[in-house]
């Protein structure tokens, strides 16, 4: 039998056999007039439907890669009554403890390693004495360039600014900020303004009890990138610290004796594997004489800070740092002291207990981000214009304004790629 089916170009045939494409419906009322079609042999004109599934196309998403991202976001400002997100969410931190206890139900135990069982990671001596050297230049050099270049500090609130006069930005928080309109009073700042001053409680044997809160007061407190550089085996002999020889020898889960050292022979006093240098007082600090020596007194300070911060978080990947999720208290050990000292937002229900977190770099060496300043010698920044600058900490702002080079991973939030307009009737027109 031959039907003749209508489709989009007009009407065409098909034989019986080729009726598994039909609808099924279709195949049981063929089948009765076959026994018509045997003795009639006319052709009927049936007309079909049929369901062309249309074709699917594969489109390749063309990525764009790029290291150094454009117009990244600023850091984001939490609340004083918000908690800081931990580094590795706790979802994670739980399931590879799962699978770290799985795979090791089987194993025989393994010693630790430093410097968890006591001693010192030796590769990472060179690099604590480095940063201990590069945080002293890095101050001495500060103090030189505070000379030359101008730093202006609001007398109410923390918030600074790098250029010739202060911002006009309304963003003061401070006291009696409503009074004055949220506008900042600018004065001088200082060395301390920039680096922002984090201190730690210096720990005689980093491995000992924790430290109770009875004894907060008689424990002396240093810049906690100092203390981490102690513990990673600087010696400083003014702030002393138990150095270990063997592996200690854990007696239960939190509970360990020292090794006998008295086998070993009387240890050598050894010179410093590398000079310590000193701050230069603030009585001594001299101005560049001419520009070549601002400039390289600049790049001079931003290798430093590179060097610090580069040093400082391959450090931390040894030694733990821990850090309060709701002030920014720090303590550098394997857990936090027992201080009842934190005042942050409801620590009453604490009882003044801090929520002790891992820590991450911007913890340790907190980058205090000011507003770049295009044109030093141009017009000032305009409060209407303020969506179109970008930030960049203030170590590496006082250096670009002292002639040193850009570093390509601060271009992303400093924002060198944005047109600013230059009147506010053309900001307007920016879609």
């Amino acid at each position: 039998m031959t039907l003749s089916i209508p489709n989009a170009m007009g009407i065409s045939t098909m034989n019986a056999r080729d009726s598994f494409s039909l609808n099924p419906n279709l195949l049981s009322s063929l089948t009765s007039f076959h026994s018509f079609q045997e003795y009639s042999g006319s052709t009927f004109r049936l007309p079909v439907k049929i369901r062309i599934p249309p074709k699917k196309f594969c489109h390749r998403a063309l990525t764009i890669r790029n290291e150094v991202p454009q117009n990244a976001d600023f850091p984001r400002y939490y609340s004083k009554k918000e908690k800081k997100p931990f580094p590795t969410p706790i979802v994670e931190l739980r399931r590879a403890a799962r699978e770290r206890l799985k795979r090791m139900k089987d194993t025989p135990r393994k010693p630790m390693s430093a410097p968890r069982n006591g001693l010192l990671v030796k590769s990472l001596i060179p690099t604590a004495y480095n940063v201990y050297n590069a945080r002293i230049t890095l101050i001495n050099n500060l103090k030189k360039l505070l000379k030359v270049v101008p730093v202006h500090a609001c007398g109410w609130c923390s918030e600074i600014h790098v250029g010739p006069v202060g911002h006009p930005f309304k963003s003061c928080k401070g006291a009696h900020s409503n009074i004055r309109n949220s506008l900042h009073e600018w004065t001088n700042a200082y060395v301390e303004d920039i680096l922002i001053p984090i201190e730690a409680y210096h720990l005689f044997d980093r491995l000992g009890k924790r430290i109770p809160h009875e004894q907060r007061f008689s424990i002396p407190r240093i810049p906690a990138v100092v203390e981490l550089c102690i513990q990673a085996g600087v010696e400083i002999p003014e702030l002393p610290t138990k150095r270990r020889r063997k592996p200690i020898i854990y007696i239960g889960r939190k509970e360990f004796i020292d090794a006998d050292e008295s086998e070993l022979p009387d240890e050598v006093p050894e010179e410093p594997k590398k000079p310590l240098l000193a701050e230069i007082p603030d009585s001594e600090i001299v101005a560049p004489l001419n520009n070549e020596e601002t400039v390289r007194i600049a790049e001079e300070t931003l290798q430093a800070w590179e060097r610090m911060r580069r040093g400082a978080k391959r450090l931390m990947r040894m030694y733990r740092v821990r850090v309060c999720g709701y002030c920014p208290e720090i303590h550098v050990g394997s857990s936090g002291h027992k201080a009842q000292n934190c005042g942050a937002h409801k620590h009453q229900q604490r009882n003044g207990q801090h929520g002790w977190q891992s820590a991450v770099l911007d913890d340790l060496i907190p980058p205090r981000f000011v507003w770049h300043v295009p044109d030093v010698n141009g017009p000032p920044l305009q409060r209407e214009l303020r969506s179109f600058y970008g930030q960049a900490p203030a170590v590496v702002e006082m250096c670009i304004q002292a002639g040193a080079a850009l570093p390509e991973e601060y271009k992303s939030t400093m924002r060198l790629d944005v047109g600013i307009p230059s009147t506010l009737k053309e900001a307007e027109m920016v879609v």
